[in-house]
């Protein structure tokens, strides 16, 4: 290689590891993009609906999202504060309550294989559960009351920061997404001016389909969390559980991240569930489930086959590889970071370099 070629090299290797260094800036530009997105979708309904001007239907568009919000805090926040104190009161009852009913199945168990609930698995009852009236606990938890004390004073410390951290960050993030989509043009043409100049009009064409393959995705995405939202809040009412509203928006809120959201949204109302009856608890936990699979094998099959075709396989993939390496920030860009992928490899891989590599050998 020559000099010249070296040189090239080492630059391409010094720009890998100055992006590798600047990921989660990178993560959280590409957060206020995707919110961008969903805001220009929102403008762009609105000027389809009312025929108005760009400015005008900005001005609606965020009027309609500060509604919402507006709503979600004074619906949802407060019940939610409520309830989690109720739950936080109540759960050494409701762990007494749990207990109870493990000692008595494992009795149960014992006594329909050993013929009498005797101590055949006493030493898996003491082992598992404890015996209710031990002091050594008590002794343990008082001689390590100080030491307790200040790592839970740092640890709040490192709360009280990373919170801290976390809302500059999300202050960023809506600040770069509203001058975004205020002027989204000039923003575009700046991210084509840092290709070279041949192929900067097919780059244009790229960026403009990950838009609409974006806006196609929350449209799908948007219509999977309503059914999801609604079949929880009718199953909730039929099963008598509190805070209907609230859990069926939160169920709706977090279906937009899949595998783990539907797991975090059922964890609320069970805990609920569980202060009223166990019996309740079980069946929201089977309501949920069902709720889920529906949603999985038909809603949103049903809903993307229309919006966008995003394989199974690679919404997996794509939760698990950003996960890694971008975080928890990954995880919940994972599917817009996998719509846009699907794009630039089909169109740039596939179509530009591998299409006419392949039309040059038939030919040769």
């Amino acid at each position: 290689m020559k000099f010249g070629q070296w040189l090239g090299l080492l630059g391409l290797v010094a720009a890998l590891a100055l992006l590798w260094s600047l990921r989660q800036s990178l993560m959280h530009l590409f957060a206020a993009v995707v919110l961008a997105m969903a805001l220009c979708t929102l403008v762009g309904a609105i000027r389809n609906r009312l025929n108005c001007s760009r400015p005008l239907a900005l001005l609606l568009s965020l009027g309609v999202v500060a509604l919402v919000l507006t709503v979600v805090a004074t619906a949802v926040i407060p019940p939610f504060v409520d309830q989690f104190a109720q739950l936080i009161a109540k759960l050494p009852t409701a762990a007494t309550t749990l207990l109870d009913l493990l000692r008595s199945g494992l009795a149960n168990a014992s006594q329909m294989l050993y013929g009498s609930a005797g101590d055949s698995v006493s030493w898996l009852r003491n082992g598992l559960i404890g015996n209710p009236g031990t002091s050594g606990l008590s002794s343990g938890l008082s001689s390590g009351l100080g030491p307790s004390l200040s790592s839970g004073a740092l640890r709040l410390l490192g709360l009280a920061g990373g919170l801290g951290t976390a809302v500059l960050q999300g202050l960023f993030v809506v600040a770069v997404a509203l001058m975004v989509a205020v002027q989204p043009a000039p923003y575009r043409e700046v991210a084509v001016l840092l290709v070279p100049s041949f192929y900067r009009r097919r780059f244009r064409q790229i960026l403009v389909q990950c838009g609409e393959a974006l806006s196609a995705w929350m449209v799908g995405v948007l219509i999977s969390s309503l059914c999801v939202g609604t079949l929880a809040a009718i199953g909730l009412s039929l099963l008598g559980v509190k805070l209907v509203a609230a859990n069926a928006l939160l169920a709706g809120l977090l279906n937009i991240i899949p595998n783990v959201g539907p797991t975090l949204s059922t964890v609320f109302p069970v805990s609920v569930a569980l202060l009223d009856a166990p019996w309740k608890a079980l069946a929201v936990l089977v309501l949920y489930i069902a709720v889920q699979n529906l949603e999985s094998y038909l809603i949103t099959p049903s809903v993307m086959h229309h919006q966008l075709r995003l394989l199974p396989g690679l919404t997996l993939t794509a939760q698990l590889l950003f996960t890694v390496v971008f975080g928890p920030l990954g995880l919940l860009l994972a599917l817009p970071l996998a719509v846009c992928l699907q794009v630039i490899v089909r169109e740039v891989l596939i179509h530009d370099i591998l299409d006419p590599w392949k039309r040059q050998r038939l030919e040769a």
